[in-house]
């Protein structure tokens, strides 16, 4: 029974690896004021590449002091595969990183947030004052994403140059550019857009804004998207971005204080071997369970094979017959007792008579009817029934002694 599941699995192993798309990987660990080096990989990127860093979590100055940036690093050439910067983020502060080609934006995959390693350097940030960015946005409903239900964006136009645009980055997932309607304003609101989020509830999001400048000139505000009181789901679809879509993209980084990294040497852009990797670890999955149950169930058929009661009077089906098969072993022959009529002799009798047990006819009876071998004869027995002698009298009182005198003997007198 092995031999199918083998083959099937020695068959997924041999299929040739699919093509997948560009990966990116950072080349140094990410330092505090340090130069950071990303490279791409892979033939199916098309250039010019850009990354995007944009800051995550909170500062890590006890002041609250936010002094990081959000970087849009252009890469030299539209040949060039590998980009170097300077670093200007704090140790002990995070980011997350997003890879785009001129296919789109994200479409090198995103970063789960990266940790910065710490150095004497100290150059590249004022740890007092904090940044700020070159316009705001606001949303409507104020401070929230909520799945499926409408959401306004909108901005001051007077600080603004040229048209915004505005990118959503989620953690180790699928980044995307925000669609934008027509742009209309609305009293109190100032100008701006409705936008309907087709984000599954709990995703990471951080909403990046930005202009003619570059991406980011507006800053991001970090969302964690509702799934709202009625759970619409109306505008969701397999295609829907979400916080868990596979490996995240940029190598092997640091992520935690204590250095421990993501583990992994490069990503794809569109995580196609994650699915990949996902579809025939499913199927193998379900070669193992077969091969685990079919264990489970040979393992239980040998269990009941050996709690099977072994009968010694009865013959198994593939067992030669004797000529005497149809009769009982001599040892296993039922032997009948028989009571015979009771003859008792008081025991008074006995004593009178002689000592010695009384003979008391036995009766020895035999079956009635011809049995193939027969049975064995009965052996006599002697059944005795002993009288007792009666509840015992009332204890006699005792007597006051009787005085007889007599007479004197008189031997005396002839002398």
């Amino acid at each position: 029974m092995l031999g199918p599941f083998l083959s099937l699995f020695f068959l997924l192993l041999e299929l040739p690896a699919p093509s997948t798309a560009y990966s990116w990987h950072f080349a140094s660990t990410p330092t505090q004021c340090q130069n950071l080096t990303v490279s791409v990989s892979g033939s199916d990127g098309k250039g010019p590449y850009r990354i995007l860093i944009v800051p995550f979590g909170s500062s890590p100055f006890a002041n609250n002091t936010e002094v990081r940036r959000i970087l849009d690093q252009k890469f030299t050439s539209d040949s060039a595969t590998e980009v170097t910067f300077q670093l200007s983020y704090p140790a002990n502060s995070q980011f997350v990183a997003v890879v785009s080609d001129a296919t789109g934006f994200g479409s090198g995959g995103t970063s789960v947030a990266a940790q910065v390693a710490s150095s004497d350097d100290t150059s590249c940030y004022n740890a007092s004052q904090d940044v700020a960015p070159d316009f705001v946005y606001s949303i409507e409903p104020s401070n929230q994403i909520v799945q499926c239900q409408q959401t306004r964006i909108w901005w001051d136009p007077a600080t603004v140059q040229g048209t915004p645009n505005f990118l959503g980055v989620i953690p180790g997932g699928e980044s995307f550019t925000v669609s934008e309607a027509s742009v209309t304003n609305v009293t109190s609101q100032g100008t701006g857009f409705s936008w309907t989020p087709s984000i599954r509830g709990g995703t990471t999001l951080l909403l990046v804004g930005g202009d003619d400048r570059g991406n980011g000139t507006a800053g991001s505000a970090l969302f964690t998207v509702s799934s709202g009181i009625s759970n619409n789901s109306t505008c969701l679809n397999s295609e829907s971005p979400s916080s868990t879509p596979g490996t995240p993209a940029g190598g092997s980084y640091p992520t935690s204080t204590s250095g421990e990294g993501t583990g992994s040497n490069s990503s794809n852009g569109n995580n196609t071997g994650a699915i990949v990797g996902g579809v025939v670890g499913g199927v193998v999955g379900i070669v193992a369970l077969l091969l685990l149950l079919w264990f489970l169930r040979r393992r239980h058929r040998q269990k009941q094979e050996k709690e099977k009661t072994v009968d010694l009077l009865h013959e198994d089906d593939g067992d030669e017959r004797s000529p005497h098969s149809a009769e009982l072993p001599q040892y296993y022959e039922p032997e009948p007792f028989i009571v015979p009529d009771p003859t008792v002799a008081p025991i008074s009798q006995v004593l009178s008579d002689r000592s010695g047990t009384p003979d008391i006819p036995g009766s020895t009876t035999s079956m009635g009817g011809a049995r193939k071998g027969g049975f064995r004869s009965l052996r006599p027995v002697n059944i005795i029934q002993h009288d007792d002698a009666g509840p015992s009298g009332p204890p006699r009182e005792e007597e006051e002694p009787e005085t007889i005198e007599l007479p004197p003997a008189y031997t005396k007198i002839r002398q």
